[in-house]
């Protein structure tokens, strides 16, 4: 007899979840109602004085077994639970979101296509200092069959008294090497005022880690129709990197790649610490091409190779590195450029890893 009373008590049990469950979803329905004519006239979605009414409605009908602050507790859960419903609800699916758009973003910078398959490669001296310099290294770049350059014209530092670049003159010797071996220039600006002089000496517009969040120059660049290389933040969240690469799709320029290029953390054995695992997140999340500065994420020549090595194991579009023909008389991170031979070394047994891989530069 027990038995069929405990059988009995479980159906009602059964059918009372089934009858909650409906009810909550219910209740969503009219919160998702509510949400829009909220959002129609303007009104705060949160709204402490009817949450306290809502709960004072209980405890007035409160008939027990249950004690007041475990009714309170259930359905404060279900009121924040609530809030975020509508909170998701408002969220504008990101233009750079995986799920706006499903295949890969595919750039071409004259002729270099960037996130097709095979990894890209940008190498370059950290500040662009003479002609003789960035010549030696566009030669080394150029006898390996790439086609990309890097140099920074514009040197945001860390103290005011480091060499700060030499502006638009080292834009000038960039644009002039170029040239003369046939190499796309990755270059940073580093203010909407410097982007239409330097338009015309510039093939990929880079963005830096101190200005991930500079959100006019963002939307600035954002207006143009130059490739951009966009660099995650010294401290800055996955999910702020890739609202940083929205407000440039925003303005309406979708050629966008991000650099994942070391955050800040407690760790000193490298200058700053890789992440390594932003890669695939990155490549979930967002359909855009995912570049590692192996350079700046170690600040060491010695772990540039094994981190290259990891960045296209796990799936990166492009490999960035520094190289500076005296590495030891550099105006700017003396300490971890390489020098030709080193990176003749470097690339070499970057080209022997890939084959390994069945990978094509």
């Amino acid at each position: 007899m027990s038995r069929q009373n405990l059988e009995t008590l479980r159906i009602q049990i059964d059918e009372l979840n089934l009858e909650i469950l409906r009810l909550i979803n219910e209740r969503a329905e009219i919160v998702n109602e509510i949400g829009k004519i909220k959002e129609k006239q303007g009104v705060n979605r949160y709204d402490p004085l009817r949450e306290r009414h809502m709960l004072n409605l209980l405890k007035d009908n409160n008939k027990g077994p249950l004690n007041q602050m475990t009714v309170d507790y259930i359905f404060k859960q279900i009121f924040t639970t609530s809030l975020k419903q509508l909170e998701e609800s408002k969220k504008k699916e990101l233009l750079v979101s995986r799920k706006k758009k499903s295949e890969d973003t595919v750039i071409n910078i004259n002729g270099e296509q960037v996130g097709a398959g095979a990894p890209t490669f940008v190498f370059g001296p950290c500040s662009v200092e003479s002609y003789e310099q960035v010549a030696a290294v566009a030669e080394s770049i150029k006898a390996k069959g790439l086609k990309m350059i890097r140099g920074g014209a514009f040197k945001p530092r860390t103290s005011p008294y480091d060499f700060q670049g030499l502006g638009v003159e080292g834009l000038k010797i960039l644009k002039q090497v170029s040239k003369e071996y046939g190499l796309s220039v990755v270059t940073e600006i580093v203010t909407p005022a410097h982007i239409e002089e330097a338009l015309d000496y510039i093939d990929v517009i880079q963005i830096g880690a101190r200005n991930m969040q500079n959100f006019e120059l963002l939307k600035a660049v954002g207006e143009t129709k130059k490739p951009v290389l966009l660099k995650r933040g010294l401290a800055a969240t996955i999910d702020e990197f890739i609202h940083a690469a929205e407000y440039i799709m925003s303005k309406g320029n979708e050629n966008i790649m991000l650099c994942e290029r070391g955050i800040r953390t407690y760790e000193k054995a490298t200058r700053n610490t890789l992440d390594i695992s932003a890669v695939p997140i990155l490549k979930q999340e967002t359909h855009l091409p995912v570049f590692v500065d192996v350079t700046h994420s170690t600040g060491r020549r010695d772990l540039l190779l094994p981190c290259a090595k990891a960045a296209i194991a796990i799936g990166a579009d492009g490999v960035m590195a520094e190289v500076h023909p005296d590495p030891s008389v550099a105006l700017s991170d003396s300490q971890q450029q390489m020098d030709i031979p080193q990176f003749d070394q470097f690339y070499s047994e970057i080209q022997q890893f890939m084959k390994q891989y069945e990978l094509k530069a």
